[in-house]
C-alpha cells in the first residue's frame, strides 16, 4: 500500500531530492519578493532569506546561535540577534502579505483559530508562566500563544499569532521594559487573546470573506460573545454543558425548551448523515465522519433577541455520539458544509506537529517581546515555503 503524505506527495512515488530543493528554492525566492516588499532596505531582506533559510534547514533547535553557525561568514550571530530582537520592522504587514499569497496557492477555505503552548525552562521568556494543559493534564511553566491559520482542506500555513500576556507581566515594571513590551498592552484571558487575533486577520485585513473555526476548547463559547458583534461567519466548538435552546419541536416534542448541547446532540441521534471525506487523505486510514445539525438559540449572546445559531455534533461510526459538538451562525450552510469545516481542526492540528515544529515555530530562545513575533512571522513564511514546495500537481501560483 502506498502512503500519502500529507500535501499530495506519495511515499512510494517521492521525488528526488534535488527535485525537492529545486521546488523549494523557487518558492522561497517568489514568496520572500511578495512578503518582504514592505521591509524598506535590502539588508533587511537579504537578512530575512538567511534566517528562513536557517529554519527551513537546520536539523534541531532552530536558535538564532544555530542559524548563525550554518550561515558562516554570510551573517553573525550579533547581527542576526540584532535583526530579530532589536531591529525597526513591522511583522503586521509581511503577515498580511503571507495571508495574500496563500489565497491564491491554497486557496484558503477558513481561518482556523487554536491556542499553542511552549514550555519554557526558565522564568525570563516573555509572557512565560504557570498554565494547565488539558491534554496532558498537568500545569507548565510555558507561554500561550494563539495561531490563526489559513487552511484549505490539503493544507495549513499559520499567518497571524498574538501572544498572551499575563498581568504578573504588564504589572511588573522591570519584566515589562526588559522584554520590550508595547505600552498599549493590557492583559488578556486565552479567549480574548483569540478574539483580538481573528478580529484582525478577519476583517482588519481586508481580506476576502471567510468562516472563523474556533477550536480553544470551553474558552471558545466566550469567543462566540466577543465575537458576535463583528458579524464573522463563526464555527466554535462548545463543551456539553452549553446551554441552548431548541427551536424544532420535532427534536423534543416541545416548543423552546432549554437543555444542554449534549443532551440536544443525543435526541438527534436518528439524524446522523455520514459525510465524505475530501481532500488528499480522504479514505487513508480515517473513519466516514457522521454528523447531525438542530437550529437552536442562545440568550447567552449580546442583543435583544436571542441568537439564531446551529448547533452540529460530529462522530464516528462506532464510537461515543457526539465526539465533538459545535455552535454555529452559518445557519443557511449545508451539514456537509459544517462537517467539513469542523474537519479542518485536524488539519491544523496535524500541520501544526509534523511541519510547523519542524520549522522551528517554538524555538526562539529570545526574551523580548518584538523577537518573539518576528521569529513566529518567519517560522510562519518557512512553514509555507515547505507546504508550497510539496505540492507538486501544480506549481505554487503567488499572489502579487
Amino acid at each position: 500500500m502506498i502512503d500519502v503524505h500529507p500535501y499530495g506527495l506519495c511515499a512510494g512515488h517521492s521525488r528526488p531530492a534535488a527535485s525537492v530543493s529545486a521546488s523549494r528554492d523557487r518558492v522561497l525566492a517568489e514568496l520572500t519578493s511578495h512578503v518582504f516588499a514592505s521591509l524598506p532596505r535590502s539588508d533587511q531582506r537579504r537578512k530575512g532569506i538567511q534566517y528562513l533559510n536557517g529554519l527551513l534547514t537546520i536539523q534541531g533547535r532552530k536558535s538564532i546561535r544555530n542559524i548563525a553557525n550554518l550561515l558562516g561568514n554570510e551573517v553573525s550571530e550579533q547581527n542576526l540577534h540584532h535583526f530579530i530582537s532589536a531591529s525597526t520592522w513591522d511583522w503586521v504587514p509581511i503577515r498580511r502579505a503571507l495571508a495574500d499569497a496563500l489565497e491564491a496557492a491554497l486557496p484558503t477555505r477558513a481561518w482556523v483559530v487554536r491556542p499553542m503552548t511552549i514550555p519554557k525552562a526558565g522564568r525570563n521568556s516573555v509572557g512565560v508562566g504557570p498554565h494547565f494543559s488539558p491534554a496532558l493534564g498537568q500545569t507548565l511553566n510555558a507561554q500561550r500563544a494563539i495561531g490563526v491559520w489559513a487552511v484549505s482542506e490539503s493544507a495549513s500555513v499559520p499567518v497571524n499569532w498574538r501572544l498572551q500576556l499575563p498581568s504578573s507581566w504588564l504589572m511588573d515594571d522591570p519584566r515589562r521594559s526588559q522584554a520590550a513590551i508595547p505600552e498599549g498592552a493590557s492583559p488578556e484571558s486565552l479567549a480574548e487573546c483569540a478574539a483580538e487575533a481573528s478580529r484582525e486577520t478577519a476583517t482588519g485585513w481586508k481580506l476576502p470573506a471567510r468562516p472563523t473555526v474556533l477550536d480553544l476548547g470551553d474558552e471558545s463559547e466566550q469567543l462566540l460573545d466577543d465575537l458576535a458583534s463583528v458579524r464573522v461567519p463563526l464555527l466554535a466548538r462548545v463543551g456539553p454543558d452549553t446551554p441552548l435552546t431548541v427551536t424544532a419541536p420535532a427534536i423534543t416534542g416541545r416548543e423552546q425548551t432549554t437543555l444542554t448541547a449534549h443532551q440536544i446532540m443525543g435526541m438527534a441521534r436518528n439524524m446522523r448523515r455520514p459525510v465524505p471525506r475530501r481532500g488528499p487523505l480522504a479514505g487513508v486510514g480515517e473513519e466516514m465522519t457522521l454528523a447531525a445539525a438542530v437550529r437552536v438559540t442562545s440568550a447567552c449572546l449580546p442583543g435583544p433577541e436571542p441568537a439564531h445559531l446551529v448547533l452540529l455534533g460530529t462522530g464516528t461510526y462506532g464510537a461515543r455520539w457526539p465526539g465533538e459538538l459545535w455552535l454555529s451562525n452559518l445557519t443557511t450552510v449545508p451539514l456537509e458544509h459544517l462537517a467539513r469545516l469542523s474537519r479542518l481542526t485536524h488539519r491544523v492540528a496535524r500541520d501544526s506537529a509534523v511541519v510547523a515544529d519542524r520549522v522551528g515555530i517554538r524555538d526562539f530562545t529570545g526574551r523580548s517581546f518584538t523577537g518573539w513575533h518576528r521569529h513566529v512571522t518567519l517560522a510562519s513564511i518557512a512553514h509555507a515555503v515547505t507546504v508550497l514546495a510539496g505540492r507538486p500537481q501544480q506549481r505554487p501560483r503567488i499572489a502579487g
